[in-house]
């Protein structure tokens, strides 16, 4: 069997390798490498000069610390070497721009938040991954993601299992993961910790052994998303589509005026460009009149949600409902919640209890127990 493992460059994905490496060292078959390593060229750090100006005051802003740049490249195929692995680089920059880029610049200016991590996730590093590894004779990918897959034998389905170490976890980014790519994919990391893992990574002295995690989103390389934006349609001869309008209260009344839907986002409260003698949070945005409501902590806490785009990795019929545990964010914990398959891959979900901020454009993802049961994207908080 051969596998191809995606190497970003961080001790992750090159402790991934390392033991896919040992574990497979026999494993070849008619001269083929049982590992091979390939990383995916998905943005290009310097594309955007605009980024890479200096604010007052700052500092120079690196495309370093974050995945998918040169640097990380040069990582990958360090650690390929160290480990003896046959090593591509592939180009996917026209698929993860269709694909992540515009939909993440869309997302914002319409007044949601996206999660780019996700749909690079299921487009890009599942989807156009294990098609390129097949083309190159590999039976299987693995990545250094901290989940784990199961094969159900009564079922014969795959099991999508959150990772062994909660404060890694990453299954609520691989929700839209389908059965076909769950049977082709491997997670060697999923019943490790973080710190075991940094451990061995020491232990066998590799290159990037002491490297940092990369933080924020890849291709935004100061972190600044709103800056990022304005970059992005700059160089696509664009005005942002986003007009200004009203920040409203809950009651109706305006309180100022706005630049720009993409300023704002569902829980905020510092960067409003107005004050009040109480807090005020960013409560609703309206995309369609172009509003932005602000409210009280209070007011931030909802029940009601609807989900589109649903994924179930264990099916649930139409019409039917079931009780899990939904997570709306990343680090959001787990809540109780009845949800609802609809019809057009979407579905309602309905807390037992009211939870904060809940976001358009981020994840709803049900599990039962460490199981993922499937996920979707929120598209309206109902109340």
């Amino acid at each position: 069997m051969t596998i191809a493992i995606a190497m970003s460059g961080g001790v992750d994905s090159s402790m991934a390798a390392a033991l896919l490496a040992e574990n497979n060292s026999s494993g070849a078959s008619s001269g083929s490498p049982a590992v091979v390593g390939m990383t995916m060229q998905l943005w290009d750090q310097r594309r955007l000069p605009a980024m890479m100006d200096l604010e007052e005051g700052a500092a120079p802003a690196r495309a370093s610390g974050r995945c998918c740049s040169l640097d990380d490249v040069y990582d990958a195929r360090r650690v390929a070497n160290f480990l003896g692995l046959p090593y591509y680089v592939v180009n996917f920059e026209e698929q993860f721009e269709r694909d992540v880029v515009r939909p993440f610049v869309e997302s914002y200016l319409a007044g949601e938040t996206p999660i780019p991590c996700s749909h690079c996730n299921t487009e890009i590093k599942f989807a156009q991954f294990i098609e390129t590894a097949l083309k190159i004779g590999a039976d299987r990918v693995a990545t250094g993601h901290y989940a784990r897959i199961r094969r159900d034998e009564e079922s014969g389905r795959y099991r999508l299992l959150a990772g062994r170490d909660p404060s890694k976890d990453q299954s609520y980014f691989l929700f839209g993961l389908t059965q076909d790519q769950l049977a082709r994919t491997m997670f060697p990391l999923g019943e490790f910790t973080k710190e075991e893992v940094r451990t061995m990574a020491r232990q066998r002295k590799l290159p990037v052994a002491e490297k940092p995690d990369s933080q924020e989103i890849c291709f935004v390389p100061t972190g600044n998303y709103r800056r990022f934006i304005d970059a992005y349609l700059s160089e696509q001869g664009k005005r942002p589509k986003s007009e200004g309008g009203e920040i409203v209260s809950t009651d109706g009344r305006v309180l100022a005026q706005h630049e720009g839907l993409e300023n704002y986002t569902v829980g905020q409260r510092k960067g409003l460009g107005f004050a009040t003698g109480t807090p005020l949070y960013v409560i609703g945005i309206d995309s369609i009149k172009h509003r932005v409501t602000v409210g009280s902590n209070q007011d931030l806490l909802k029940s009601r949600l609807r989900v589109r785009d649903v994924n179930w990795v264990r099916p649930l019929d139409e019409g039917k409902s079931m009780t899990s545990q939904v997570k709306i964010r990343n680090k959001h914990l787990p809540a109780p919640a009845r949800v609802e398959a609809g019809e057009n891959a979407e579905a309602q979900v309905e807390f037992a209890s009211p939870q904060r901020a809940i976001t358009p454009g981020q994840a709803a993802v049900f599990y039962d127990g460490e199981e993922v049961i499937g996920g979707g994207w929120i598209s309206e908080v109902l109340g």
